[in-house]
């Protein structure tokens, strides 16, 4: 008895307490998720490409009610899924306002709630402790940082896909057929988010799941035909409403056997969107793909610093191979050892439910993370891809530094030998203060050299434009920074160059002092204030990535009559259709291509371009002459490279109006 008493004693002493009260981690998690993302939610202006482009598409479903068939510039865009474009026209319509914040708040409220479920997950898994590390991780990784920052629907996949992956797990784990219906309904989201992809990647998961913990046998707890007709209640129907309004209308012949034939939205969403797509054989082919040994090495990036203590991950992973499965299949039973181990527990079947929690929690997320990654390895694949794997990746590395810092193994819980000492914290610790140090030098340096230099307000007319992947790639343009484009900078380089030399090295003195969850904090709030100071950063570069100062001077100086005409692809200048659509009632830009493609193959706007009924505002160079200086006034945008075609057309003719980084502006006659 007295033996009993004192192992009690023991493992009451060895239970891991909170690190800090659910009020506490969120007021916590909510400053961080204010400073990195909801502050950023108010500028720069939406970004000409991508980010204005597919707020034209959410512009079009507000202004007009075609849930259905979005259009870009009048023009049919109907090569995405909706949900996207539909929460911001739902934004636009709620608040009546159309801008950066509520195009960009359905992305930064996915990042939150990826955060409260990547905590929920942890801390039921791990731990208080792991709860707030993931949380914390999933705020303040670079990956999410960058590529929420202009319209993509990467995050909302992240998130229903997150969901659909817990709802599945404890659903069965907990016997909850509500959290079974949730699963279908969260993949039939994320399939309206991103499109096929998503039932691929919760199948290439859940599939192997099932079949390794033996769960397939309770198949009718799966819900199998409820949950199918559930599934295909959210997702059927745009598909079945979007191929109807969009047929087979016999296109006019192009450049390509595809647009020569008769094909409509099921052969161009299904087929060339998706099908071809991942074959490299997509038309237009206008994706890159990532050379292999980047693709897998950026993924270090994405979700640094939290990758520093991947190997702390992969080493656990290989010492625990072999008792995983112990808890893993119902039909495998434990050991009498392992029930005379835990005998003295407080509560031995809770203990048991959240440990075989724990370990399908590590497959399931393994199995997701390993799927996804292979599929994109082999797949065309942007930078931000591989998104949905980044969170499972940080609820795992949050559960590892969590039992490590707690002093309990990985595979029995609470009181049993460590797996991984505290000296692997330590190490990936010491790795992020030598790149601090390391970063904080760079920037110093280039303070040093850009000391002397004036501050040019507009940063774009100093970069340098090497054109990496010819620009394919989401990334492209950090390649053209250049020494003189760091004289803009100072201010958010000084605050980066002092976050990254102090925060690393005080989180490296409180870890060799064995204060680990302040140690580990640090972390979070070091990566919260370069965050703070990349934005500044990103802002300065808004006279190059955004040309809503062009649309503010034509809303200023013209009248709602006038024409704007971009020269080339609609993308170059999508920021300025968005700003003007409201000022031009709607009147689609005119855009210096041939309809359908006949010229400027790499159009966003080829397909729907081709629709017997697309509007004629497709122009060539000779239409484009005849036109200018007759009638109502002409607004003519172009890029640098193409200024010199511009001035021998329309030699004489041309009144600039205002020059942005690497953008002109004329107009036809002078202003008054």
């Amino acid at each position: 008895m007295a033996d009993s008493a004192t192992h009690a004693e023991t493992s009451a002493v060895h239970r891991p307490q909170p690190a800090f009260s659910v009020r506490t981690v969120w007021a916590l998690l909510l400053a961080v998720f204010a400073a990195v993302y909801f502050s950023s939610l108010f500028t720069p202006p939406l970004l000409d490409d991508v980010d204005a482009a597919h707020a034209q598409a959410a512009q079009y479903i507000a202004r007009t009610g075609d849930w259905v068939s979005p259009r870009i510039d009048d023009i049919r865009y109907i090569e995405k899924p909706p949900l996207p474009y539909w929460a911001a026209a739902f934004l636009y319509r709620l608040t009546g306002a159309e801008n950066a914040f509520t195009s960009h708040l359905p992305n930064a409220l996915a990042m939150l709630g990826l955060a409260w479920l990547s905590w929920l997950w942890a801390r039921r898994a791990w731990g208080d402790r792991a709860g707030l590390y993931a949380g914390l991780g999933v705020l303040t990784s670079v990956g999410p940082f960058l590529f929420t920052r202009f319209i993509i629907p990467e995050s909302i996949l992240a998130l229903f896909l997150l969901l659909a992956l817990y709802c599945l797990l404890t659903g069965l784990e907990w016997n909850r057929p509500a959290r079974i219906y949730w699963s279908w309904a969260s993949v039939a989201l994320a399939l309206l988010t991103k499109g096929l992809i998503a039932p691929v990647f919760f199948a290439g998961a859940a599939t192997p799941y099932l079949l390794l913990t033996g769960q397939w046998r309770r198949w009718r707890a799966l819900k199998p035909l409820s949950g199918f007709l559930l599934f295909l209640a959210i997702a059927a129907p745009w598909h079945i409403l979007c191929g109807l309004h969009n047929p087979d209308q016999g296109h006019p012949v192009g450049n390509h056997p595809t647009i020569g034939n008769v094909h409509g939205f099921f052969y161009f969403y299904f087929i060339n969107e998706h099908v071809l797509r991942f074959f490299g054989r997509r038309y237009p082919h206008d994706y890159n793909k990532l050379p292999a040994l980047w693709y897998w090495v950026l993924h270090l990036v994405w979700i640094f610093p939290w990758s520093l203590f991947l190997p702390a991950l992969v080493f656990a992973a290989w010492k625990t191979r072999r008792r995983w499965l112990q808890h893993l299949r119902p039909d495998a039973g434990q050991t009498v050892d392992f029930y005379l181990d835990n005998a003295l527990r407080e509560d031995v079947a809770t203990h048991v439910l959240r440990l075989k929690f724990r370990v399908r929690t590590i497959w399931l997320l393994t199995l997701f993370t390993a799927f996804t990654l292979l599929f994109f390895s082999i797949s065309t694949n942007q930078e931000y891809y591989t998104f949905p794997v980044w969170p499972p990746l940080l609820i795992l590395i949050a559960g590892v530094v969590a039992s490590i810092e707690e002093n309990r193994g990985l595979n029995n819980g609470h009181g049993s030998r460590p797996t991984l000492s505290t000296a692997w914290l330590t190490g990936a610790q010491s790795a992020f203060a030598l790149i601090g140090v390391l970063a904080a030098a760079a920037l110093g340096w280039g303070l040093w050299q850009a000391r002397h230099l004036p501050y040019v307000p507009d940063i774009g007319t100093l970069l340098a434009h090497r054109g990496v992947g010819d620009y394919t790639l989401s990334m492209s343009h950090l390649f053209d920074l250049t020494g003189p484009s760091f004289a803009a900078l100072r201010l958010p380089a000084i605050l980066a160059a002092l976050a990254m030399l102090i925060g690393p090295l005080v989180g490296l003195a409180l870890r060799l002092k064995a204060r680990h969850v302040a140690a580990t904090v640090s972390i979070a709030l070091t990566l919260t204030i370069f965050f703070i100071a990349a934005h500044i950063a990103f802002v300065r570069f808004e006279p190059m990535l955004s040309s809503e100062p062009m649309a503010e001077t034509i809303m200023q100086k013209g009248s709602p009559a006038d024409r704007v005409i971009i020269w080339g692809e609609q993308s170059e200048a999508s920021s300025i259709i968005f700003y003007t659509y409201r000022y031009f009632n709607a009147r689609p830009t005119l855009l210096i291509l041939q309809r359908c493609g006949q010229n400027g193959e790499g159009t966003t706007l080829l397909w729907g371009s081709c629709y017997p009924d697309a509007p004629d505002i497709f122009l060539n160079e000779n239409q484009l002459a005849a036109m200018w200086g007759t009638g109502e006034r002409k607004w003519l945008f172009a890029q640098d490279t193409d200024r010199a075609k511009v001035e021998q057309l329309l030699a004489g003719r041309l009144y600039p109006t205002q020059s942005l980084a690497d953008k002109e502006l004329w107009t036809d006659r002078p202003l008054p």
